[in-house]
């Protein structure tokens, strides 16, 4: 490829740098087990048992993602198709990032005897629905990265640089921010930097505006080296020409069976990963007691995993295709489901564990880097598949409908994992209908061709 090529996907890739530790500190690693025992405290003081308390808490977590979720996935395909007739995508995704910054940044006032939980639940998923917003504008700039072969290798390696990212900014975190058990030192030893203070834990709620920098420091490049091309801007269409364009190619996607397949079984298996990512740290901190200084080294090898596997993955995807890799991930983060409904702190597959044993810290920290690694390379994988299935004229459009795919029963998992929580009064098997929506995924794959259906979408034109 030309030089300018090079900057161009080196553009592209750093926008999973830059958003990777909004989902890493945010999501799973820092802020939602922080955001868990918040709230947990909360409900053990309005009178609430301790196992109450923390199914409650999960159960909160899981409403905001499920509202965040319904969000994206019924703004992407609007949005894609008005991105689309316009051929402008960079100001959307300027505006999203306007959102996120700001979004991520309000984090650092969840003080930890706050009671608006629902406040900064509220605040955290608008900064994250920004972040996925922006994603799909991104995703749309793939299939201009090269020919298959290469946009298999682009996604795949675009996902494992932004894991890296994601594991930069747990060490900095980490050594020098968040606080580390009772100790008010971080898990290097040292005091939050800056004099933050560790007994309102300003160390840990520093994730906030460390997201909201590292985000506006490492966006620049994007917007250097990504431009939209000249030849495909066009008027800014009415919104009843928008509309019936999404129309005409949801008819279009009912038509071709390999991509209705596709993005059917996505919903499913998409959403099940996108619950492990949400709810790792959250069960890590509810289920197994782990503070920051057992988070710390599992969210650093899990990161590892993913980006080693990610990209690992994406030379698979040039040598075999997409779907080969999507099916072996999804068969592991089964064998993952499987395992987390079945253990707890006392047991594991009901048999009984000696006191004080430490079998299910090792094996849960297992299980967070077959997470990272499978979960990884499922989504690159998936990515690269959708381009395969794309139309060929539309492409926001058509990452608009991915993340569709991916965020229309958004509201499933974390709905499932609720009423599950709920229902048991028990954590672990609020996990178990994951294992269903893998498993819908995987027996919808059988009819998605691994070739995509391209060549059927610009023959329904002529």
């Amino acid at each position: 490829m030309a030089a300018v090529s090079k900057k161009r996907i080196w553009g592209w890739m750093t926008f999973d740098w830059a958003t990777q530790p909004y989902y890493t500190l945010g999501l799973t690693f820092i802020f939602g087990p922080y955001f868990a025992v918040v709230a947990t405290d909360y409900y053990l003081s309005q009178g609430l048992a301790d196992a109450e308390a923390r199914a409650q808490a999960q159960s909160i977590w899981a409403g905001g993602q499920t509202v965040a979720g319904l969000v994206i996935a019924f703004t992407a395909p609007f949005l894609g198709a008005f991105a689309d007739n316009t051929g402008r995508k960079r100001p959307w995704i300027a505006l999203f990032s306007v959102i996120y910054v700001i979004g991520a940044a309000a984090l650092w006032y969840m003080k930890p005897d706050t009671s608006s939980l629902f406040l900064f639940l509220f605040i955290f998923y608008i900064g994250f629905i920004a972040a996925e917003s922006a994603l799909n504008f991104v995703n749309a700039y793939l299939p201009s990265m090269g020919d298959d072969d290469e946009v298999g290798k682009v996604s795949g390696s675009g996902a494992a640089f932004g894991y890296w990212g994601g594991l930069v900014s747990v060490i900095i975190m980490l050594a020098f921010f968040a606080e580390s058990g009772d100790t008010g030192k971080t898990i290097a030893g040292l005091s939050p930097v800056f004099g933050l203070d560790p007994d309102q834990r300003e160390g840990t709620r520093a994730v906030g505006p460390f997201i909201a920098i590292w985000y506006v420091l490492f966006i620049i490049p994007f917007f250097m080296w990504v431009k939209d091309d000249p030849e495909d801007a066009g008027e800014v269409p009415k919104m009843s020409k928008v509309i019936s364009d999404l129309v005409t190619t949801l008819k279009r996607v009912g038509q071709h069976k390999s991509t209705a397949s596709f993005l059917i079984g996505g919903m499913f298996y998409r959403d099940a990963l996108n619950a492990l990512y949400a709810f790792g740290g959250v069960y890590a901190t509810l289920v197994l007691g782990w503070t920051v200084a057992e988070l710390g080294p599992f969210a650093i090898a899990s990161i590892i995993a993913a980006a080693v596997f990610t990209f690992v993955g994406g030379r698979f995807d040039a040598r075999v295709g997409p779907k080969p890799v999507i099916k072996v991930c999804i068969y592991f983060l089964i064998f993952v489901c499987v395992v987390t409904v079945s253990l707890s702190r006392e047991s594991l597959f009901g048999i009984p564990l000696p006191e004080g044993s430490n079998i299910p810290d090792i094996i849960f920290f297992i299980i967070g880097c077959m997470i990272g690694g499978a979960g990884g390379a499922l989504y690159a994988a998936s990515r690269s598949l959708m381009v395969r299935h794309g139309h060929p004229d539309r492409p926001t459009e058509t990452f608009g409908l991915f993340a569709l795919s991916g965020k229309a029963t958004a509201f499933l998992a974390p709905l499932l994992i609720s009423v599950f929580t709920a229902a048991t009064g028990n954590v672990q098997l609020g996990y178990l209908p994951l294992i269903f929506l893998f498993l819908l995924g995987l027996i919808l794959l059988r009819w998605v061709n691994k070739d995509g259906d391209r060549a059927e979408w610009a023959a329904s034109q002529q």
